[in-house]
């Protein structure tokens, strides 16, 4: 573990508030990487009931979220290039009963998939001047968004979803001390 996971401070190659960002996306990946990386496909792919998610389909979804908001953020796309290319980010981006095919992986692969998205999340984040973080844009309900909400999104929404893998782990474990 990084010495200073605990620290939301400048981080070496990052400006300023691109550091404070990265450090808490960083405690936020940790997190959750720490509670999936030794689970067996039977637990990644184990789900609470036919509606339910599964751990592997929630990973799939941390990545299918960063990867559109890449699209969103750092490209100058229209709306129908952001559509396209969300149906192609599917049903891992949306979820429900459609991403019920995400299975049978075991717990790296899903972890490769996110440190490869992040990492070209990081590369850009590098090379953005700090005032991209603060440009404003039409976002949800009519109301602006600025890119630095936009990303605080990102892994506010991968520890929402981090509740339930912790609930599914909890579930799945208490099944099977009753099976046993």
């Amino acid at each position: 573990m990084d010495d200073s996971i605990f620290l939301i401070k400048e981080k070496k190659d990052f400006k300023k508030d691109f550091s404070l960002l990265a450090s808490m996306m960083d405690y936020a990946r940790l997190t959750t990487i720490q509670e999936v990386e030794n689970l067996s496909v039977e637990e990644l792919d184990y789900r609470v009931h036919e509606e339910a998610n599964s751990i592997g389909m929630l990973l799939a979804h941390f990545d299918a979220v960063e990867k559109i908001y890449q699209k969103l953020t750092f490209e100058d796309v229209s709306d129908e290039e952001v559509d396209r290319y969300a149906d192609s980010l599917e049903p891992a981006l949306s979820l429900g009963k459609a991403a019920e095919v995400i299975k049978g992986k075991e717990a790296g692969e899903y972890l490769v998939q996110l440190s490869g998205t992040r990492d070209r999340t990081y590369s850009k984040f590098k090379e953005l001047p700090e005032e991209w973080l603060y440009e404003e844009t039409d976002w949800w309900y009519g109301k602006k968004g600025n890119n630095f909400f936009k990303w605080f999104h990102v892994f506010e929404d991968e520890i929402n979803h981090r509740g339930q893998i912790r609930m599914i782990k909890k579930i799945f474990r208490k099944e099977k001390e009753t099976v046993e």
